[in-house]
């Protein structure tokens, strides 16, 4: 049962390391849809509107969601499993701002204890209440790095007590997906629980993959392991970075390949982009027939989703930014794409006042030309609102803001100068082309942005597979994506 599915990226992972969807809740309606439309024919009882339904966590319960998907008998004995992600905007610092400063101007509470007035914070405590009623035999919660510092307290240590009591054994760390073949350094907490009865002890599976993080991720986990010191959390485990004798992190030229280029500013010219819905379901063609690197081709034949075509290979109309894209650098951010417009403009005025021509702002000219490629936000207050992929390095983290606006992921191909598509973002959050994603583009983007990249939930399966010492299964990272068999441990100790 997957808890907060979201579209299904615990799900999937789940599902190719041999376990089966019975359930799930989740109570966004096109999240709810993309889940029901992938694992619903996989499902016990089918592919039946049922599987489709949105769910809430806080009002609904086992007993409610099994009866409704037409399983017969105790909540206890419907499943094996439980996992998911309570939402993490709550938790995340950037949700925390803006619930204070939202808190504080309704003079609700103080504005350091803001947070404490969203239900999202609390709803692990139903996730809690689901194992209470299942009774898993084991167990999987996924949140951002910021749950083990939230308020002053750490909510994981919290989790792990409660599930405690609950009569299970319990361990979290954090792990980064791009530690196993995920090309996004997403940073997340994760906690393994097995009931005491199993006489399991929770391990983590050892990274595949190396990658060197960015300042701010190493920055961000010392800072929780201090927290964690000072606090003496029992249930946490510290997971070291992974070696460079494994495999590399895999880059985003490699994610992306085989998917047809979209050069944005010949569309625009042609006139064939225009504002307004578009629709992620249309088929589109690959550019070689056969994958062209081992991530293609796991993204091409991923077991039980293999596809011959994919979809959702549409981005947004940005007529404006398009050649902005175009010619600034990789791994700019919004100051030195700020400041370089600002350059270009004042060389332009240089240019004219030498030519003897006007530089008045009212000038119809310089009106045109100043409005045609100023960006109006303010560098000091949106730093990371532009970011420029790196064709030869993981990208950052994707985000439900993806729904939004995409200028955190613009594409590293100039010629291209655009921001990512929708299949684009499922394939760096290692979706594979034959998952689809229900709704318009802004429904899809939300969805991938909130997921659990499903390679990551797929090494944290098959770990759990062995702790559990459940009959093995072949591994599609040797396969698939071509990993030395010497670099695949699924739990500490075991390489």
């Amino acid at each position: 049962m997957d808890m907060f599915a979201g579209c299904g990226g615990i799900s999937l992972g789940f599902l190719t390391a041999g376990f089966t969807p019975v359930a799930c809740v989740e109570s966004d309606p096109w999240a709810a849809r993309s889940h029901g439309a992938n694992f619903g024919p996989r499902a016990l009882g089918g592919d039946r509107p049922a599987h489709h339904v949105p769910r809430d966590a806080t009002i609904d319960d086992a007993a409610s969601v099994f009866a409704d998907l037409g399983l017969a008998g105790p909540p206890e004995d419907q499943i094996d499993v439980l996992v998911g992600g309570p939402p993490c905007q709550a938790f995340a610092r950037v949700g925390r701002a803006k619930l204070r400063e939202q808190a504080y101007r309704r003079n609700e509470v103080t504005a350091d204890h803001a947070f404490l007035v969203d239900g999202r914070v609390s709803l692990w405590q139903r996730y809690v209440h689901f194992i209470r009623a299942t009774k898993p035999v084991a167990l999987l919660m996924e949140n951002v790095p910021d749950i083990l510092n939230h308020g002053g307290s750490n909510v994981a240590e919290l989790v792990s007590r409660s599930l405690a009591e609950e009569g299970y054994t319990v361990a979290y760390t954090l792990l980064n997906a791009a530690w196993y073949g995920v090309p996004q350094t997403r940073e997340r907490m994760i906690l393994i629980g097995y009931h005491r009865a199993t006489g399991v002890t929770p391990q983590f599976p050892l990274p595949t993959h190396h990658v060197d993080l960015p300042p701010g991720y190493t920055a961000s986990k010392n800072t929780a392991r201090r927290v964690i010191l000072k606090e003496g959390a029992e249930h946490h485990r510290w997971i070291a970075d992974p070696p460079r004798f494994v495999s590399p992190a895999t880059k985003a030229s490699a994610a992306l390949a085989d998917l047809p280029p979209l050069y944005a500013l010949d569309l625009l010219a042609a006139g064939q982009l225009s504002r307004g819905v578009k629709d992620p379901s249309e088929p589109v063609n690959y550019v070689s027939n056969k994958p062209t690197t081992p991530y293609s081709q796991l993204m091409r034949e991923w077991p039980g989703f293999a596809s011959k075509t994919t979809t959702g290979h549409v981005f947004r109309y940005l007529p404006r930014d398009y050649k902005i894209f175009a010619e600034i650098e990789s791994g700019w951010e919004y100051p030195e794409v700020h400041a370089y417009v600002e350059r270009k403009i004042e060389t332009w005025l240089s240019q004219r006042r030498l030519r003897g021509l006007s530089t008045d702002a009212h000038s119809p000219d310089v009106r045109d030309y100043v409005a045609k490629w100023r960006i109006p936000y303010d560098p000091t207050k949106f730093p990371n609102k532009w970011w420029k992929l790196d064709a030869n390095k993981p990208v950052r983290t994707l985000m439900a803001h993806l729904g939004k606006d995409s200028y955190s992921h613009i594409h590293y191909d100039s010629s291209q100068a655009r921001t990512i598509t929708v299949r684009e973002a499922a394939r760096l959050q290692s979706f594979p082309d034959g998952f689809v994603f229900k709704g318009s583009m802004n429904p899809a983007f939300r969805q991938i942005g909130n997921a659990v990249p499903p390679l990551f939930a797929y090494a944290i399966a098959m770990g759990m597979r062995e702790n559990l010492k459940a009959p093995s299964v072949p591994d599609m990272r040797i396969t698939l994506l071509r990993l030395p068999h010497s670099h695949i441990a699924t739990t500490e100790g075991t390489r």
